[in-house]
This record gives C-alpha cells, sequence and structure tokens, in this order.
C-alpha cells in the first residue's frame, strides 16, 4: 500500500481516569514527549492523512501536539451523546479508501509493526494477541483463517476459555465499511457506549470476511495506568540508547542512563553511567562523564563532568567543563572550567580559565544580566563576577575577588581582599571561656 493510499485515525478522546491524574493520558511523556506524540511521528511514516479523535480535555491537547506537527486534522467527539470507540468514528470523514484505527495510548507502535495491515485487501483486518494467561479478556473466535465472533470474558463457555486469541484493539477498514456500519452501532449495553467491535458481528451477518492480523503485545500494549507508563519508558529508552549505539556512541551501563526522543550524537560520543540528556540537545565527537546532566544544549568537541550540570541554551566548544559545575544559558569556546562553579547567562571565550568556586553572579532579584569574558582570562578560585560585566582580554582576577566594576581592560589584575589580621593566642583565649 502506498503512502497516499491510507488514512490514519487515532482515538485520543478518552479521560484515562485509571492514570489518577488531571491530565489527559495522550499528553502523559514518553522519553520527552507526549504519548500521542509518538504514534503520530510513526503514522506519518506511512500516511499523509491523519486524524486525532478528541474530546476530554481538547483544547489541551491540540495546543499540545500542534507544537511537533502541522497537517493534522483534528475532530472532536460528541462524548455526551455518542460516547466509546463506534461514537469517536461517527464524524470520520477519511481521505482514502484504507482506513487505520490506532489508540492514542500506544506510544510503542512502529511503522514495521502496522506492515501487516499495510500488506492485504481485506476489507476488515482485527489485530490479536496470544496472551498465555488471557483471563479478564475477550477472546477473539477463529475458524478457517477468519474472526467468527469476539466473546467477553464472562460470557465465554468452557471451550472459549480456552482460547489464547484477544483483541490488539488497532484495525484496518475500508471506508465502504465504515460508511456502512457506523450508523448502524447502538448502545444498547451495560456501559451505553457505541463500541467499534460491533461493526465485526455486523459485518460478520453480511458475510464480509475478517482477517485476523497477529501482533507482538510489545509494540500493541497500551498504557492504562502510571506503572504501565513506567513500563513503556523503559521500552522506549532500551529503543532509543540502541540505535544510537549502532550508530556509534559508547554507553556504559546503559540501562542507567536517560536520554529522551529528541536528543542527536553525532562522531565519537561516548557517554557515562547514570546520565541524563533531554531535550533539543546535541552531542558531538565529545565525552560525557558519569552522573551529568544536559538539557536543551549543545556540546562540541568537550568533556563533561562528572556530576556537571548543563541547563538550557547552552552551548560548548573546545571545552572542559569538570565537576560540580553548573553551566546555564552560556556560550563557552575554549574554555576550562574544572570545578565547583556556575557559570549564568556569560560569554567566555577561548583560552580562559576558570577557577573552583566561581561565580557569575547574574540576577539582582528582579532582572538577568550577561557577563562577558574574553579570551587568555584566568579567574581565581573563589571569585564573584557581578553582572552585567565585561572582562577583556588577557586579564588575571585574583582569588577570593569580588568584581563589581562594569569592566575590566586588558592586561590588568583585577583583586579584591581584606587585609588578613593576626590575633596572637586567640585560640586559647576564646576556647578558655568555654
Amino acid at each position: 500500500m502506498n503512502k497516499k493510499d491510507l488514512s490514519i485515525v487515532i482515538l485520543a478522546a478518552g479521560k484515562g481516569s485509571r492514570m489518577k491524574s488531571n491530565k489527559a493520558k495522550v499528553l502523559h511523556h514518553i522519553s520527552g514527549k507526549p504519548m500521542l506524540y509518538h504514534i503520530i511521528k510513526t503514522s506519518q511514516e506511512i500516511s499523509n492523512d491523519i486524524t486525532i479523535v478528541v474530546a476530554h480535555q481538547k483544547d489541551e491537547v491540540i495546543k499540545e501536539i500542534s507544537k511537533f506537527f502541522t497537517n493534522i486534522n483534528f475532530v472532536t467527539q460528541d462524548a455526551q451523546n455518542f460516547p466509546g470507540t463506534g461514537g469517536a468514528m461517527m464524524n470520520i470523514l477519511p481521505k482514502y479508501e484504507s482506513v487505520l484505527v490506532l489508540n492514542g495510548d500506544m506510544p510503542l507502535i512502529s511503522a514495521d509493526a502496522l506492515s501487516g495491515f499495510l500488506n492485504s485487501n481485506a476489507q476488515i483486518i482485527m489485530s490479536i494477541f496470544e496472551l498465555g494467561d488471557p483471563s479478564g479478556y475477550g477472546r477473539v473466535i477463529i475458524e478457517n483463517g477468519e474472526v467468527l465472533k469476539i466473546v467477553e470474558h464472562k460470557d465465554a463457555n468452557k471451550d472459549e476459555l480456552k482460547v489464547k486469541s484477544v483483541n490488539a484493539g488497532v484495525y484496518a477498514f475500508s471506508s465502504s465499511v465504515l460508511k456502512k456500519y457506523i450508523p448502524l452501532l447502538k448502545n444498547d449495553n451495560a456501559q451505553k457506549e457505541y463500541y467499534l467491535t460491533d461493526i465485526i458481528s455486523l459485518a460478520k451477518a453480511d458475510s464480509i470476511s475478517i482477517v485476523p492480523l497477529l501482533v507482538d503485545e510489545e509494540h500493541f500494549r497500551g498504557v492504562n495506568s502510571k506503572e504501565d507508563l513506567a513500563e513503556c519508558e523503559v521500552i522506549m529508552q532500551e529503543r532509543i540508547k540502541s540505535h544510537w549505539m549502532r550508530e556509534g556512541v559508547i554507553m556504559q551501563l546503559p540501562n542507567t542512563i536517560y536520554i529522551e526522543e529528541s536528543v542527536k550524537f553525532e562522531g565519537e560520543c561516548k557517554v557515562e553511567n547514570n546520565c541524563r540528556i533531554t531535550g533539543d540537545t546535541l552531542i558531538s565527537n565529545s565525552h560525557i562523564k558519569s552522573s551529568s546532566v544536559i538539557e536543551d544544549s549543545r556540546i562540541i568537541d568537550s568533556d563533561v563532568g562528572p556530576l556537571a550540570h548543563i541547563r538550557p541554551m547552552s552551548q560548548l566548544k573546545d571545552t572542559h567543563i569538570g565537576n560540580f559545575v553548573e553551566v546555564k544559558k552560556s556560550s563557552l569556546i575554549g574554555v576550562k572550567a574544572g570545578h565547583l562553579s556556575y557559570i549564568g547567562d556569560a560569554q567566555v571565550d577561548e583560552g580562559t580559565n576558570i577557577g573552583a568556586g566561581v561565580i557569575t553572579c547574574n540576577y539582582d532579584g528582579v532582572n538577568k544580566y550577561k557577563t562577558i569574558i574574553g579570551k587568555n582570562v584566568f579567574i581565581g578560585s573563589d571569585s564573584q563576577l557581578i553582572a552585567p560585566l565585561v572582562v577583556e582580554d588577557d586579564v588575571m582576577i585574583a582569588a577570593g575577588t569580588t568584581v563589581t566594576a562594569a569592566k575590566i581592560q586588558s592586561g590588568v589584575l583585577a583583586i579584591s581582599r581584606t587585609k588578613l589580621t593576626i590575633v596572637k593566642d586567640f585560640y586559647y583565649k576564646f576556647f578558655r571561656k568555654v
């Protein structure tokens, strides 16, 4: 099937009450993006006609998803009058004859896993799992290679309870089948909902062939609880890290590393254990050492950590960042900051060395200010640089200095210290009073 021959409908209207959250279920994040994002991204690999059915918190869902995608159709379900999966399909106008129906809580779905739906001309394809213990699930009864019926667990007889095939919840329909049977759905059930699965019995009564498609549980598993969310996160993380290791990234103890979907690597990179790398981050030819955190930043030809924190909108190039150094919204090119420093809202040029305990004092309680440091500047330990500040090239700032000037000119030594006072025998006099 050609990408132009398939419409995809993603059902994302439910509340997800079992998540026990005020947030719509499909907006809960996995590897840095909403669940629904991952499904749409996969859908775009095989279709150019994608419709999202929304209802619960529809404005929030549309707003969030629109940050990532354009050319997505949103349809609002009348969940009050037409609840259920069948009700969700009532206002859908697919562009193409083949329609794939996905669920918004299946973030692990992949294009390859959906290929079985695309390689058949059947009017209805129904996905099934084979479960070792199908207790509680509706059974899919199959005869002669076709779906005969779906039997709920409570309604199954002794022989039907032995069946291990259960409904995986993804379907492919011809649009003509949907057009014919969606108006015939009824809500005469305990939940008073319109069920998409009722199309199976209606179509079967008209002798329409319903083809079962056996799928793997990993790709088609749904998220209904915070526990499910965590389990899917583990699988997604394994996929992300496996991809980058195949691309040549070295990872030590990868099961301890967290890397979001949006992170990119280039060239020879190494990531040690317990690192967290998030957001729109690029790491190129760099070494990220143990227990470091990098957020929305560019790390190029540099080494970071251990135990460093690179906060959003930072850029490091040819730079060494040591342990317990925090960098925020700063550009460092050819810089060494070995330990215990805070560099915020700063621009630091090549050849500059930042000593232990150096702080750029960028915030006065109301506004943020910038610190600009030139080339070949030596900043002694435990110095405070009070912004706004420009330090020109070839400057030495003595250890323990608080720089209050707005500008330090090239070639100078800046030093600010209280004169050392020695009081003889003070120690002995002091502790005799205790």
